[in-house]
C-alpha cells in the first residue's frame, strides 16, 4: 500500500508538472502569437502612413502645378530692362518650388521687341534668360538643370509696332524638357 502511495504521489506530481508544461507551452504559444499579430498591425500602420504620405505629397505637387499654370510660364520685362518685376519674381517662386519637387530641367528663352540692333537685342535677350537662371539658381534650382538661349527680336508674341505689342514681346518663356 506504500508503495502504491508513493507512486500514486508519484503519478500525481508527473501528471502537474505535465499539465504546467502543457499550459506554459499553450502560454509560450499564445504570446509567439500576440507578438506576430503586434508585428504585422505594426506593419499595416507603417504601410498605411506611408501611402498617407505619399498621397500627401502628390496633393501637394498636384497644388504647385496648378500655382504654375496659374503664374504662366511667361515673363515680362520693361522696355530695355533685364530687371525682374515683383510679377516675375512671384511667378518664378512657384516655379521654382514645383522644380525643387522633381529633377526636370528647363529651357529659359529670351526675347526683345524690335527696337535696337540685331546684336544689341541678342545680347538683351540673354541677359534676360540669364537674370531668371541666376534667381533660380540663387533659390535652390541647380545650374545643370538650366538652359538659357536668347532669340532676340527673331521670335516675336505680337507684331506690328507700338508700346502693346513691343511690351508682349520683352519677355522670357519657361519652358519645362
Amino acid at each position: 500500500m506504500k508503495n502504491l502511495s508513493v507512486a500514486s504521489k508519484a503519478l500525481t506530481v508527473l501528471f502537474a508538472a505535465a499539465f504546467l508544461a502543457a499550459c506554459s507551452g499553450n502560454k509560450e504559444k499564445e504570446q509567439a502569437e500576440a507578438e506576430a499579430a503586434a508585428q504585422r498591425a505594426a506593419e499595416e500602420a507603417a504601410r498605411q502612413a506611408a501611402m498617407e504620405q505619399q498621397a500627401a505629397e502628390e496633393a501637394r505637387i498636384q497644388q504647385l502645378q496648378a500655382a504654375v499654370d496659374a503664374a504662366g510660364n511667361v515673363l515680362y520685362f520693361a522696355f530695355d530692362s533685364y530687371t525682374l518685376s515683383a510679377d516675375a519674381t512671384a511667378a518664378l517662386d512657384t516655379h521654382i518650388a514645383l522644380l525643387q519637387t522633381n529633377d526636370v530641367k528647363v529651357r529659359l528663352e529670351g526675347h526683345t521687341d524690335e527696337r535696337g540692333t540685331r546684336e544689341y537685342n541678342m545680347a538683351l535677350g540673354e541677359r534676360r534668360a540669364n537674370a531668371v537662371r541666376d534667381y533660380m539658381t540663387i533659390n535652390g534650382i541647380a545650374s545643370y538643370r538650366i538652359e538659357t538661349v536668347s532669340y532676340g527680336e527673331e521670335q516675336p508674341a505680337a507684331y506690328g509696332s507700338g508700346e502693346s505689342n513691343w511690351s508682349q514681346n520683352r519677355r522670357v518663356v519657361i519652358k519645362y524638357q
